[in-house]
């Protein structure tokens, strides 16, 4: 197909037109669903309420799919108990009036309007799409990562399958494709990634080791033996596994901090900084906010003026390590102004341990995760924790407790014990000193070589995590175009978060065993896009 592809949302009079008319032609022309009219367009009952998202080549409509967020959904209309067949705990919305003109419809029209309505919903805090499929296109639904559910709707003549997606599945499902075509090709993939990452075969041999039960001592030798690694890793006094993300850890940090009753301040310079502001609304928690831009440090004479007019903060919660950006906030700073106010504080470390030297001495809480840093499996969260928690008696949810760990040898529930020897032997293989020497070294080459090609990162190298390079791209470039080019070469990095799209940044991440001899291809197949670009 000549010509370039504009994906937007629909704004124009024009464009609405378009979309009545295409709206007719495959609801009541092609999929006999209305009934036909002289002016051959159809405008949806839900129109006003409608976010259309097209593709455009010039001036011409290729595509259409509406996003609406209202209910009652159309699918509420055609089946009872709607929400029974769901997911539980989502913001859910519903896509429909998916259409792609018969000349484009082997173009890739369909999967992209399906990633830009994805994107939308992020954005617009929704987690879980339905919509109903055509039966003819259900298989072409599932290969993007829509699950069935529920009976066959409408009529003999118009007939639809309910399906469901969610941001996992949908990711999943992508990514499977995506390697799909790069084993077909046969080329060799670099997950250039903050995680899922590359783990060494001793991990992989860990992790295969037969399932043990969790009440059983072997495994719990092996338990007490990680969370001793974790501590003297860290210069902690005590540490407990949870089963779930570093979300789940910074809730359970929220979780404490909720039983104190005090006020408290959040620091914020990206993405995480704002997820925990997020977290600790969720928990009602009384607290004051500052939220830098993006990738500057934190402001030391800014955080102490606030807590002098406030004497009655008295907890303290920041990310240590901002993967958004890539910025290494100051750990040393922040202690020294918790210290001077008497101040507990709380530290996200989930993107910082094992990428930096992590000293939570003189730290009351702080969260990591059995991925990225410790080279393991993802599926494991932890908190560090200074003084041993008082039980309360049930005022928590029970997964949540921190007590109950405490109180339980640090298993109180169902844990997988391949996951926590997988991350036994990696903490085991953990070389610190020879990691962050070599990959200071390697950082500094591949900054050197985007900046020849001129792709400047986003954090200066004083403040910035060697792990994490984050570059913006020039204007004309479009960080999903160039990530997906990556991808189909076999280079895996970071660029689907909403973050990310939102500031045209890509990611890459050196967790794992790199070298410039391993990465000099990769440098190669940035700089050919980018150069094809430009010429």
């Amino acid at each position: 197909m000549a010509g370039t592809l504009t994906f937007k949302v629909a704004t124009e009079q024009k464009e609405f037109e378009q979309i009545h008319r295409l709206n007719y032609e495959t609801f009541v022309e092609e999929i006999p669903q209305h009934k036909p009219n002289a002016d051959r367009a159809l405008v949806d009952k839900f129109h006003r309420e409608n976010t259309y998202i097209i593709c455009k080549q010039g001036d011409e409509l290729l595509g259409m799919l509406a996003v609406r967020g209202n209910r009652p959904f159309s699918l509420d209309e055609k089946m009872s108990d709607l929400d029974s067949y769901l997911p539980n705990h989502r913001s859910v919305c519903e896509i429909r009036l998916l259409s792609v003109r018969r000349e484009s419809r082997h173009s890739g029209v369909f999967r992209d309007l399906i990633a830009r309505a994805v994107e939308h919903c992020r954005k617009s805090g929704y987690d879980l799409v339905v919509a109903s499929a055509a039966l003819r296109q259900k298989k072409l639904y599932e290969h993007i990562g829509f699950v069935p559910f529920g009976p066959i709707v409408g009529t003999t003549q118009a007939s639809f399958q309910p399906m469901y997606l969610t941001e996992e599945s949908y990711e999943s499902s992508i990514r499977r494709v995506i390697e799909q075509r790069a084993e077909s090709s046969g080329v060799r993939k670099m997950f250039l990634l903050p995680g899922p990452i590359d783990v060494s075969r001793d991990v992989q041999r860990a992790f295969n080791e037969s399932t043990i039960s969790h009440r059983a001592e072997d495994f719990l030798k092996v338990h007490r033996d990680t969370k001793e690694l974790l501590c003297r890793l860290v210069n902690a006094k005590n540490v407990e596994i949870f089963m779930g993300s570093g979300t789940l850890a910074n809730d359970v940090i929220a979780a404490q901090l909720s039983l104190k009753q005090q006020n408290g301040l959040i620091l914020s310079n990206g993405e995480f900084g704002r997820r925990i502001i997020s977290q600790a609304k969720r928990f009602a928690l009384s607290f004051e906010s500052i939220c830098f831009e993006w990738g500057r440090p934190f402001d030391a004479a800014e955080i102490r003026r606030i807590v002098s007019e406030d004497p009655d903060i008295r907890w303290l919660w920041a990310v240590h390590c901002e993967t958004s950006t890539g910025m290494l906030n100051d750990i040393a700073m922040l202690k020294e102004i918790s210290n001077e106010r008497g101040m507990s504080l709380c530290l996200d470390c989930v993107s910082s341990i094992g990428t930096a030297y992590v000293d939570l001495g003189g730290v009351s809480f702080a969260s990591a995760v059995s991925g990225k840093g410790l080279r393991s499996y993802g599926g494991l969260s932890m908190v560090f924790y200074a003084e041993r928690p008082a039980s309360f008696g049930g005022d928590l949810p029970a997964y949540l407790d921190l007590a109950a760990y405490c109180g339980n040898d640090g298993v109180p529930y169902t844990v997988c014990s391949n996951l926590v020897c997988a991350m036994h032997e990696a903490l085991l293989n953990l070389d610190m000193d020879r990691n962050l020497r070599t990959v200071a070294g390697i950082s500094a080459w591949l900054k050197d070589e985007l900046r020849k090609i001129g792709l400047a990162e986003v954090i200066s190298d004083e403040y910035a995590n060697p792990f994490v390079v984050t570059v913006g791209l020039p204007c004309g470039f479009d960080s999903e175009v160039v990530g997906s080019r990556l991808e189909r070469e076999g280079y895996f990095i970071a660029y689907r978060s909403g973050y990310l799209l939102e500031r045209n940044w890509i990611q890459i991440c050196l967790i794992g065993d790199f070298s410039r001899e391993t990465l000099k291809p990769f440098v190669g197949a940035i700089r050919g896009i980018i150069s094809s670009r430009r010429g």
